[in-house]
């Protein structure tokens, strides 16, 4: 399982509304590829992109952006982010 958990910081909201996207804090080892698959296969939609981040604080960030037709601020009320 490379999906871990949603991150819910200021930042990470701003991005839901904005510019469609749900960031996710992720295993270190997980590709784009797979977490884009494990993405769409838990919360079934569709993800258009996926970037990864290496944080100082040794965990991995996955900003995984929203096909058009799915919103991420739905996403992010099902996973009670907001």
């Amino acid at each position: 399982m490379a999906l871990q958990y949603p991150l819910a910081t200021e930042k990470a909201l701003s991005l839901v509304d904005r510019e469609n996207i749900i960031i996710y804090v992720v295993d270190m080892g997980a590709t784009k590829s797979l977490i884009k698959k494990e993405f769409e296969d838990m919360f079934k939609v569709k993800v258009k992109g996926v970037n990864t981040m290496r944080m100082p604080d040794n965990t991995k960030r996955a900003y995984v952006r929203l096909a058009p037709e799915f919103r991420a601020s739905d996403l992010a009320k099902r996973l009670k982010l907001v």
